[in-house]
């Protein structure tokens, strides 16, 4: 494969990037062509690539059809000196979407790809190509970027063309960043949507609804329908074929506040509410729709890491599929009864933070530590429980991991959220807390993407966190619908010559609200 300088990326960046997109919009709005009395195979939902390293990435798309995918990657866009790679075969049983893993990249270099599928009933007959690019880890230090955030499409406010469809996804490109990190609610399997909803102001917000979407998700293929209703947006694929992905998933992918074990309430409008039901479709359906690397001895498990370069590894939990049932989160000892990630995830966790080499080590979950809803808090859904004192239930789970942290003196840690529906910046530091076996650190929360913002959520003070910024007011209260201006999203770029990690929070047109710059405790 041919190794592109870095100065000559670096110095047509800008415009590899206009032409990027320009190439990918219109490869994706090609229509079927006729080649003779054949139909090209057609992709559908364009394409993405996920949990990319230094040397590999994970190329995700679907086709309408039967079909076989084959990939085409280079470091030039003329894809001059092109490799080739097989991936799986769409079919019925993965709803026609298909993966693969490219390997053998060469580091810190942006790397194209074009993706075609070949009709399994005629293999002479393939798809026009769709593009896409990616960024491997850099060798050396680089300046790695990414962008956090999540919840997407809840609450009534779906996709509305004549607002412009997921626009944040328009911003997010407009931000260039290497990975996105998806801290989960990618979709809303359990909120469906009206075709308009009146606007106090008198007008009227008009949603696409497809039949997936006039309906909880119950079925394998409504859960599908979810993910296929987003990629109708031509924002979101765009930015898709831009930034590689990684991705977690938090209770909105299956339905509200799930748990392993439980049932959902009588008015969710379930023929079968049991969680693990639900659960073990939505499941199935994250998968087949995220492009990401499987455990080979647990191909359940979504939790993972994913080094990017020596500056970054990104660590990825799961605080739903092992967590015990919501509520009794005040008891005094931790066990099974009282747990988020569970005692494999959680050993996991200090075992993986242990071992990285990386400056910086950021830890994406899809809760936030120390947030808490009041209206709610019987229910004890997070880590948090609203007390205030030493750590009791989940917290003491959290503290377990904090502690092993100082002790081991693993250095800079950073972990992000979404959830909440605003962006806030949290410092925690021991002389605030309770508990005080932990060194001091941040907590950025973003979100949502799209979908409805909430008011800040009051701190549980056992760690002592301090709110250094929240986005929206503290009166706020009504269903705001998305082009009330209420939609964030984080960026996070680190320095490779001092290793600065310099963290913001954004809004919907890409301005700053506020902005941090973390110096690294402790020389590489």
């Amino acid at each position: 494969m041919e190794h592109t300088p870095k100065k000559a990326i670096a110095g047509r960046r800008a415009l590899s990037r206009r032409a990027f997109l320009a190439g990918t919009a219109s490869l994706m709005a090609a229509p079927a062509v006729a080649i003779g009395a054949a139909v090209r195979p057609r992709i559908t939902d364009g394409v993405a690539s996920g949990d990319v390293t230094a040397d590999s990435a994970v190329i995700w798309s679907r086709c309408d059809r039967p079909g076989r995918m084959m990939v085409e990657y280079a470091t030039t866009e003329s894809f001059r000196d092109a490799k080739r790679a097989h991936g799986a075969d769409a079919l019925p049983g993965t709803d026609f979407t298909a993966q693969t893993t490219l390997s053998g990249l060469p580091p810190g270099q942006t790397v194209f790809y074009r993706v075609r599928f070949e009709d399994l009933g005629d293999l002479k007959t393939p798809s026009a190509p769709v593009t896409g690019r990616f960024r491997t880890a850099p060798q050396t230090d680089g300046n790695p970027s990414f962008v956090w955030g999540g919840d997407m499409c809840g609450a009534g406010w779906g996709i509305n063309p004549g607002w412009g469809g997921l626009r944040m996804f328009e911003t997010l490109s407009r931000a260039d960043p290497d990975l996105l990190i998806h801290c989960g609610d990618r979709i809303y399997a359990d909120g469906a949507l009206e075709k308009t909803v009146e606007l106090t102001d008198g007008t009227v917000w008009r949603n696409l609804v497809t039949p997936a979407k006039s309906r909880v998700a119950e079925t394998l293929d409504d859960y599908r329908g979810n993910y296929r209703y987003n990629l109708m947006d031509a924002h979101y694929r765009r930015f898709n074929a831009q930034a590689a992905q990684l991705v977690t998933w938090d209770d909105h992918e299956v339905t509200n506040d799930w748990w392993p074990g439980g049932i959902a309430a009588e008015n969710g409008g379930y023929a079968d509410a049991r969680f693990d039901v639900l659960a073990a479709r939505g499941r199935r359906a994250f998968f087949e729709y995220t492009p990401m690397r499987r455990n080979g001895s647990d191909p359940a498990r979504i939790y993972r890491s994913v080094p990017y370069g020596p500056l970054l590894e990104v660590f990825l939990l799961d605080g739903r599929s092992y967590r015990s049932r919501n509520g009794d989160n005040d008891l005094k000892i931790y066990g099974p009864d009282t747990t988020l990630l569970g005692a494999a995830q959680a050993a996991w966790l200090k075992r993986a933070l242990l071992r990285s080499t990386a400056l910086w080590k950021v830890i994406a979950c899809d809760v936030s530590l120390a947030t808490f809803d009041s209206q709610k808090q019987q229910s004890y859904d997070n880590w948090a429980n609203g007390e205030d004192g030493p750590p009791l239930g989940r917290e003491i789970e959290l503290a377990n991991i904090l502690g092993f942290i100082r002790t081991q003196k693993i250095r800079n840690t950073v972990w992000l959220a979404a959830d909440v529906h605003y962006a806030a910046a949290h410092h925690f530091h021991p002389e605030r807390a309770e508990f005080r076996e932990f060194d001091p650190f941040w907590e950025f929360v973003a979100g949502p993407f799209h979908t409805r913002a909430r008011r800040p959520h009051p701190l549980d003070a056992t760690f002592g966190p301090e709110r250094a910024f929240a986005s929206t007011p503290e009166d706020l209260r009504a269903n705001y619908p998305p082009s009330a201006g209420y939609l964030y999203f984080g960026h996070g770029r680190i320095d490779g010559g001092t290793g600065a990690l310099t963290v913001s929070l954004r809004d919907l047109a890409g301005k700053t609200l506020y902005r941090t710059t973390l110096q690294p405790a402790m020389a590489r």
